[in-house]
């Protein structure tokens, strides 16, 4: 391994030189720093980042939580995220939640452990108004910044997310344009605020609109595809004779729309379907998903902005983020009886 002690005997100048040259220090002249970048490199000098880290007391490392990047929704957004970082001089300690409040502890241990300067992180909502490792990090003053919105237990951290119940209150009101007064509203996890918020923008479009939420057409449908299936069962079994489906998630509108498909339901003929997120999978399914675009790479960036406010003891706000209303095949006028 190279080492600035025998750069400086190669260059016959002194290991400080060296040093303060390859950091690009001020007392060093332009002409002394490019001889002794471009030796460095022709004899493959590989900068020891740990020890940097010592002398600076920065680890040059974030860590990225999330629940898995099985969800489509989290890809564009890591890759803003990594792509950033990178530019920074930051790399990415990236680690699963599987959406397990013990396994989030134990990650978030771990890359306190790794001396990390920041965190990314994707909660995994709860009910309990208090976390532990959330309440560590604050005290830690460890700079965080939450990719979603927060909950009670984690309330004192910035977060970056989109105006779900705007979007929401679109994708309604969409509908209802199109005739629609049976609109079955397929609802995410119970803890995750987000869920509450896309509920919201639902109730209140109907409420404008001179309409009652009726609970028959509200189903807690969960995040996933098999999820989506499950409910649109639910929903012909129960015979609650919706004209419309509007899912909190892309994922749980395709599985949804699969298996009306399956089952001889015609979309949009006899019934409408919206989903959330304008995942790759939306665009390209047998029928064109209407849904709500989300800026995923942008939300990435700004979790990165907040993030480099906060390493610089600088004022910083959460934001939120419009998204916007994708109109394709699977929305079209209420079926007349």
């Amino acid at each position: 391994m190279v080492r600035l002690k025998d750069i400086a005997e190669r260059a016959s100048v002194s290991v400080m030189t060296v040093s303060k040259a390859l950091r690009d220090e001020p007392d060093v002249s332009a002409a002394t720093k490019t001889r002794l970048k471009l030796l460095a490199q022709q004899m493959g000098y590989v900068p020891d980042s740990t020890a940097q880290g010592l002398r600076t007391r920065t680890s040059k490392l974030f860590g990225l939580l999330l629940p898995s990047m099985t969800d489509p929704i989290f890809a564009r957004m890591v890759l803003a995220i990594e792509g950033r970082a990178h530019e920074l001089g930051y790399d990415i300690v990236f680690m699963h939640t599987l959406n397990s409040t013990e396994r989030e502890e134990a990650c978030i241990r771990r890359l306190l452990s790794r001396r990390v300067d920041g965190m990314f992180l994707s909660p995994v909502y709860r009910i309990d108004p208090e976390s532990r490792v959330y309440q560590e990090l604050q005290s830690l003053h460890t700079p965080t910044v939450l990719l979603g919105p927060a909950a009670r237990f984690c309330s004192s951290f910035l977060s970056v997310q989109v105006e779900d119940l705007l979007a929401s209150y679109a994708a309604t009101q969409h509908l209802i344009g199109l005739g629609h007064k049976r609109i079955a509203f397929l609802s995410g996890p119970q803890a995750a605020p987000w869920s509450h918020e896309r509920f919201e923008g639902y109730r209140r479009a109907l409420r404008e609109a001179g309409m009652d939420v009726d609970d028959r057409l509200v189903f807690q449908a969960g995040t996933t595809v098999e999820d989506g299936a499950k409910t649109a069962m639910q929903i012909l079994n129960e015979s609650c004779d919706a004209t419309a489906v509007q899912a909190t998630s892309d994922l749980v509108a395709v599985g949804c729309a699969d298996t009306l498909l399956n089952q001889g339901i015609r979309i949009p003929e006899d019934m409408s379907v919206v989903g959330f997120g304008n995942i790759l999978t939306s665009e390209y399914f047998r029928v064109p998903l209407t849904t709500i675009r989300q800026p995923k790479f942008r939300l990435g960036l700004a979790a990165v902005d907040a993030m480099l406010h906060l390493l610089r003891h600088q004022p910083a706000e959460s934001k939120r983020l419009p998204a916007e209303l994708i109109i394709r095949a699977s929305t079209g006028p209420a079926k007349t009886k």
